[in-house]
């Protein structure tokens, strides 16, 4: 009985321990987090902001791109076959995509030299993946960029913890420091996150233009084998 009592004790000042620490112990608020880093989280954010909104224009865009009619160049081998060169061109300026661009570019120079029209469809080509990569080397100098800004709110808190203490004479404490190491420390973390995200998505979207410039590759040989056919 008196075991019990005293494990209840023991248990009761454990629970009511355990309480007031819940309630005493702050809770860390993200946005009250990056306040604390100054303007330099300003930046950090509209950066952040501007990483996202590029990211999803450009997907949404190689989407598009990428989307293929399977029946395209089935559809235009066989109206040239037929010698319907206008029906071909038709079914080009339908296809609105890279390759459509491409392709009806080689029908309208047809009659000259292969390699003239190879090379025109080769520089339709690489100025739709132009296009495609527009804006796309944002996101890889952002996240080369991010890091450094972080680095900058490093410095700059350091030095205002290092001012703040020169200008305290005797009565330095650590409150007085812990705002400029505080500034310090969440300017680094939103650089390297911020920095972080934009490489990934980066990463996505080169994954995505390499895959464009593949097709393309692969269109354009497939419409110089048919020109090669025999009438």
């Amino acid at each position: 009985m008196i075991l019990s009592n005293i494990f209840l004790q023991t248990v009761t000042a454990s629970v009511q321990s355990a309480t007031e620490s819940a309630v005493t112990t702050e809770k860390i608020n993200i946005f009250e987090l990056a306040k604390g880093g100054g303007w330099i989280m300003i930046i950090l954010a509209l950066l952040s902001v501007f990483v996202v909104y590029l990211f999803v224009e450009r997907y949404l865009a190689l989407n598009r791109a990428l989307k293929q009619d399977t029946s395209f160049m089935e559809r235009v081998k066989e109206r040239i076959q037929k010698s319907d060169l206008q029906g071909a061109k038709n079914i080009c300026e339908a296809n609105d995509s890279p390759i459509g661009m491409m392709i009806g570019k080689g029908l309208s120079r047809l009659g000259r030299p292969l390699n003239d029209i190879n090379q025109a469809v080769e520089n339709v080509g690489k100025m739709e993946v132009a296009k495609l990569e527009s804006g796309v080397s944002m996101l890889a100098t952002i996240s080369n960029l991010a890091p450094s800004i972080g680095f900058l709110g490093t410095v700059t808190g350091m030095i205002r913890a290092f001012f703040d203490m020169a200008h305290a004479g005797n009565n330095i404490d650590i409150q007085m420091l812990s705002g400029g190491i505080y500034e310090a420390m969440v300017t680094t973390v939103g650089g390297l996150i911020v920095g972080l995200i934009a490489s990934f998505l980066y990463s996505i979207i080169v994954g995505k233009i390499n895959k464009m410039v593949f097709i393309l590759e692969s269109r354009t040989m497939e419409f110089m084998d048919l020109l090669h056919e025999p009438a």
